[in-house]
């Protein structure tokens, strides 16, 4: 047997030990350069700011709009489209949007870039850059597009702490209003908690709502606190002009929160699908005899879909052409279903993968399934484009 001296054994464990290491930092660099980044947003409040307990309301006024104006983005959102005549049509939107890290992510609202084939963005002035979509979630109106903007051009805005607000505290909006660059204007929170829906019918849990005046232009800018830390994303107005009436709306900024990494890193937000398309007893009790006075009627069920796997059963046309009722959807883990919001909301504090227990009338019997939640074909064909 050949022998080793200690001499070697020290020089070989002491090889062995540096290329180990060598092997881990190079793991790591590899590893790194291909893990997907994501918005590493800061709630640090901005410098330059005094205390807004000791400063007057103009001076906190002045130093929030020189703390934060240049990090409002003014976005340009272009699409093309042929008309019946063959010709291409241009059309132009424009929004507002706030700069949330230093890679140049921009969160602004998915209403100002759906649809957009070619994005601009702007700092003040004439000097442009051209913006790219990361991801969009029509569910919550939220997207984030990246800007190829030199990185003195990116002022970061801080998040704030939107479930602490109070019906009165000032807030500040900065925007871009009519195409102005950077607006800002003052008022307080008016009202929380306030029923908001996104264009796709989907409801916002806990908009903000605010009388400091906000302007088609508005859209994607931030909603600040007096100490410049960013509370909300505006995004709607309640007008019958369609210009500010003193009631606007922001998305609360702790959505953003659990919203903008999936943006980032999936291109869209993984949510879990029942699968089922609903209208409301109550909406139908006029025009149909039904067997209750509350509850969701199963009209669909999406072939391939959780509620398919589960055995939940939509309307069904019989023979001779009549329709048959299927499934009444009565609560969900426990929760009366009345609404299609209540089914939203019930969906929403679930992931994809996770069960729960769905009571159904069916044929005069309540029968309780059990359903494993799954992610939709469409929110999957969504998200592979963002990867590539």
């Amino acid at each position: 047997m050949y022998r080793l001296s200690a001499r070697q054994i020290l020089v070989i464990a002491l090889l062995s030990a540096l290329f180990a290491a060598g092997t881990v930092a190079c793991l790591d660099r590899w590893s790194n350069r291909f893990q997907p980044k994501t918005a590493a947003y800061t709630e640090t409040p901005p410098t330059g700011i005094t205390d807004p307990s000791v400063a007057s309301d103009e001076q906190n006024n002045i130093e929030v709009y020189r703390a934060i104006a240049s990090g409002v983005a003014n976005i340009s959102a272009t699409s093309y489209r042929r008309d019946m005549f063959g010709m291409v049509q241009e059309g132009e939107g424009s929004g507002s949007g706030a700069v949330i890290d230093e890679q140049g992510h921009i969160i602004t609202n998915y209403h100002v870039i759906e649809g957009a084939q070619k994005l601009t963005v702007s700092f003040g002035g004439d000097k442009t850059y051209p913006a790219r979509v990361v991801g969009g979630d029509p569910d919550t109106d939220l997207a984030v597009i990246k800007v190829d903007a030199p990185a003195d051009q990116l002022r970061v805005i801080p998040f704030g702490d939107s479930d602490q607000l109070v019906v009165g505290q000032k807030v500040l909006a900065i925007g871009n209003p009519f195409g102005l660059d950077r607006t800002l204007t003052t008022g307080i929170i008016s009202g929380l908690q306030r029923p908001l829906r996104a264009r796709n019918g989907r409801p916002i849990e806990g908009a903000i709502q605010t009388d400091a005046s906000i302007n088609p232009g508005n859209s994607g800018g931030p909603l600040l606190d007096s100490r410049g830390r960013m509370i909300g994303i505006n995004s709607q107005i309640l007008s019958p002009s369609g210009a500010s009436a003193g009631v606007g709306f922001a998305i609360p900024i702790n959505i953003a929160k659990r919203i903008v990494p999936q943006l980032i890193q999936n291109g869209a937000v993984r949510r879990p699908r029942l699968g089922v398309s609903t209208r409301a007893v109550k909406d139908l009790k006029d025009q149909v005899r039904l067997p209750l006075s509350d509850g969701l009627i199963v009209i669909n069920v999406v072939p391939g879909s959780a509620a398919a796997a589960a055995g939940i059963r939509g309307l069904v046309q019989t023979e001779d052409g009549d329709v048959e009722l299927g499934d009444i959807i009565t609560s969900v883990d426990g929760q009366g279903m009345n609404t299609q919001d209540d089914l939203f909301r019930a969906l929403d504090k679930h992931q994809i993968g996770d069960t729960m227990q769905v009571e159904v009338l069916r044929n005069n019997r309540r029968v309780t399934l059990t359903v494993r939640l799954t992610e939709a074909a469409q929110d999957q064909q969504r998200r592979t484009p963002s990867r590539r």
